[in-house]
């Protein structure tokens, strides 16, 4: 029995070395790719017409920026990101620009019983600009709409109870 034991054992490991050994990647015949790396600003092709902004929120219930500044005529590429580990269920977050005039708390106390709709309130498409979806600790998403008119507006976290700490300004110029 002791034998067997020893064969299988070194079997086992003569198969894991050399399934684990370095193997050597064959290239496609006619396949061809130019690696490149850029390390100069100017080296990377920005699209003129949009604008970048990147919002992250927290465990704590914070956004890093209470203001944004984005300019009129743009396309707006806003990217949140949920820098904390809580679940969606727990700590969601999004981000909503609503239209000038909106009630915020008005607003935030209807997004609070919308939960199967992810906190955005049915048929409240005119208050709303844009809103990212609702997203959990460690998680990333993007939306892309083109800047407002010229004028401030309110954006917020949409999630029961984070409005009055998740919010700022978004100012368009």
């Amino acid at each position: 029995m002791k034998i067997v034991k020893n064969v299988f054992v070194s079997v086992f490991a003569c198969g894991v070395l050399i399934g684990c050994g370095g193997k050597e990647e064959k290239k496609k015949d006619g396949f061809t790719y130019e690696k490149t790396q850029t390390t100069n600003k100017e080296d990377i092709k920005e699209d003129e017409n949009v604008q970048t902004v990147v919002l992250a929120g927290t465990d704590l219930m914070k956004f890093d920026k209470t203001e944004i500044k984005v300019a009129a005529g743009k396309k707006i590429k806003l990217t949140l990101r949920h820098t904390g580990k809580m679940d969606v269920n727990v700590m969601g977050h999004n981000f909503v620009l609503l239209n000038q005039g909106v009630d915020m708390a008005a607003f935030a106390a209807k997004a609070a019983t919308s939960r199967d709709n992810k906190y955005i309130p049915v048929g409240s498409e005119k208050d709303v600009i844009a809103h990212t979806d609702l997203i959990g600790g460690g998680q990333v998403t993007t939306i892309e709409f083109d800047a407002p008119a010229v004028g401030t507006y309110n954006f917020l976290c949409s999630f029961p109870g984070h409005y009055m700490m998740m919010k700022g300004t978004f100012i368009v110029e």
